[in-house]
């Protein structure tokens, strides 16, 4: 008898497992962040239990951050350890953090870690942190912006980006990953890494040196509403997620989303989605307090995308058979990641137009986001990419000192490289005109008219480019924009050695990217990503992600329903929804552009995707 009661126990065991494994995601892991402040309160039990039960009735979270400090706010034992039971005994799996701010909302002010007192209590905070977790991590702030009299000293005469590189390389080791270490040999120290990566350096943020230090790294994918004063672009949630995954692969942890600067739902949700393109492997939602955020009426869009606003309030069924209705941004975290969820195991791994930015570099600033928002798939990498059909260069790659000799050896193979007027102008008289000899001149010239040499075409505004001057025939205009009876390269072409190398006109004005006509994109498109087996034809704001299994996704940012082309292989003859299972078949098209030298007859299938909405295919 007491065999079988223990058979019946194993039993149910393994039934409830099944039901909570039931709920999880097929293809991440979500976990939730949590501040010392709200940490704080978990010295509480209803508050905690309350938070918990309603989070987790809208979103399925298998892991929790319970941070230790920030502003000077230090989360006692006692609390720690109520938090961390409380957590496990839910099953999930719990983590610390640390955000190392004196005031966060005083400009982020941040540790002088030229301060003999303020270091001790860094090291501190970290020894206290490794005495209740086997792991935790670093929110953003990590870096310093101090430029106290004690800063000024110790900086002497070095640049303020060549000191604080310095000082925190040492801060990681000596303050932080070593204290913790010597409390705790078993824990791993991850380092979260913001979303303003082009201006690290300045404030000590060392990609180059640090990532080695730590066990881990994460990523953060938080792009929000482009018009706030970050303005970043939507596509910059994938793009830094493959960026850092290049720098330390197989260690970069996760992206993680906040829910700051919305102006509609879509928004959060595209942020998730575009992090878990990028492959991902878990998701961190930033972060209790935001989730017990209400939904607002105000959030719901115009427009009816794959984000329904009505789907996602329905009522939630629950196991003892009754129903929870949602109210929270956590319901928004839920439904966005469960739409996703669906998609992102028919994807292989995201391959790209290999961008090669340099650490520390800047120039021409999240370039790239702007060129993955006009439908070019980017993989940002650290290194200069050897044995790639085509290369793309902005400005940042002037930092490199070898650049022009990597260059020259990506041409003799017979690669392509393409170059932004921003790089170009940036390498003047450094090597560049060996191999086409052009001026990225100070002139302006306000242009809305178009060429690709056999089709006139209009931007709706007009925008300002520099003007390119070049020695006839010995380099070509590709895309011309006209003025009258006056014209400048948009896209320049020079053969060198076995490979071609083309000058990108960039607008001053990067937005105006979004403003060219169909007919230059597309011209774009085919020149800087033609070597991948999926290419896109229609508007800007339309975002392709390819990967390696015959797999892509197609994402709008339009505010509009639109249909837009795909290019596979002639050989191809549909391709397949994943989602829904809808088959389109393809149609032979002759090469876009008039002339079979370049580019193969393609096999044409035209989708329509809604409004801040994804579809996935395989072929």
């Amino acid at each position: 008898m007491k065999k079988l009661k223990l058979f019946f126990l194993v039993l149910a065991c393994i039934s409830i497992n099944l039901s909570i494994t039931a709920q999880n995601y097929k293809n991440f892991k979500c976990a939730i962040y949590c501040r010392a402040y709200e940490v704080n309160k978990m010295s509480d039990p209803n508050w905690l239990k309350n938070a918990w039960d309603t989070i987790s009735k809208q979103v399925h979270v298998d892991k929790i951050y319970l941070e230790t400090h920030r502003d000077l706010l230090t989360v006692d034992d006692a609390t720690l350890e109520t938090a961390i039971r409380f957590f496990k005994g839910k099953g999930l799996e719990v983590s610390g953090g640390i955000t190392y701010t004196i005031n966060e909302s005083n400009n982020f002010e941040t540790f002088c870690y030229s301060n003999p007192e303020h270091r001790q209590e860094v090291k501190e905070i970290a020894e206290l942190t490794a005495r209740h977790f086997d792991e935790f991590i670093l929110d953003d702030f990590f870096f310093t912006n101090c430029k106290c009299d004690l800063c000024i000293a110790a900086k002497g005469n070095k640049s303020w980006t060549d000191y604080r590189l310095e000082l925190m390389k040492d801060a990681a080791a000596n303050l932080v990953i070593n204290p913790a270490k010597a409390v705790n040999p078993k824990v791993k120290v991850i380092i979260k890494y913001p979303n303003w990566y082009e201006h690290f350096q300045g404030l000590g943020f060392n990609l180059k040196d640090e990532p080695p230090l730590f066990d881990g790294i994460y990523t953060g994918t938080e792009t929000r509403d482009p018009s706030s004063n970050q303005h970043l672009q939507q596509y910059e949630s994938y793009a830094i997620f493959r960026y850092f995954e290049n720098i330390k692969p197989g260690k970069n942890g996760g992206g993680w989303v906040d829910t700051g600067g919305l102006r509609d739902i879509d928004r959060y949700a595209e942020q998730l989605w575009l992090t878990l393109f990028a492959k991902a492997p878990e998701i961190t939602l930033f972060d209790i307090r935001q989730m017990l955020y209400p939904l607002k009426e105000d959030l719901r869009p115009s427009w009816q995308g794959i984000f329904n606003f009505e789907e996602m309030k329905k009522p939630i069924p629950l196991k003892d058979g009754g129903v929870f209705i949602p109210t929270k941004m956590a319901r928004a975290a839920g439904y966005s990641l469960e739409t996703v969820d669906k998609v992102l195991g028919k994807l292989g791994k995201p391959v790209g137009v290999k961008s090669y930015k340099p650490f520390h570099s800047v120039g021409e600033d999240f370039l790239q986001n702007y060129f993955g928002m006009i439908g070019i798939p980017i993989e940002m990498v650290p290194e200069f990419p050897n044995n790639e059909p085509v290369v793309l260069l902005t400005e940042t790659a002037s930092f490199d000192p070898d650049i022009i000799n990597k260059i020259k050896v990506q041409l003799k193979r017979g690669g392509n490289v393409v170059v932004t007027s921003g790089f170009y102008k940036a390498m003047e008289g450094k090597g560049i005109e060996d191999i086409v000899e052009l001026r990225v001149t100070d002139r302006k010239a306000n242009v809305k008219t178009f060429s690709t040499g056999w089709e006139i075409s209009f931007s709706e505004n007009e925008m300002l480019i520099p003007q390119i001057n070049y020695l006839t025939n010995d380099s070509w205009e590709i895309i011309s924009a006209l003025d009258d009876t006056n014209g400048w390269p948009i896209l320049h072409s020079a053969d060198y050695s076995k490979g071609k190398f083309y000058v990108w006109t960039i607008p001053d004005n990067f937005v105006d990217l979004y403003n060219l006509p169909e007919s230059v994109l597309n011209r774009l498109r085919q020149v800087v990503a033609g070597h991948l087996n999926v290419r896109l034809e229609g508007p800007a704001k339309i975002s392709l992600f390819v990967y390696d299994n015959h797999s892509f996704v197609v994402h709008s940012f339009l505010d509009q329903e639109v249909s837009v082309k795909i290019l596979l292989n002639k050989n191809e003859n549909e391709i397949t929804d994943v989602a829904t299972g809808e088959k389109i078949s393809g149609e032979s098209q002759k090469s876009s552009f008039g002339n079979p030298k370049m580019d193969s007859d393609v096999k044409l299938f035209e989708i329509k995707i809604k409004p801040h909405s994804f579809r996935g295919f395989r072929f």
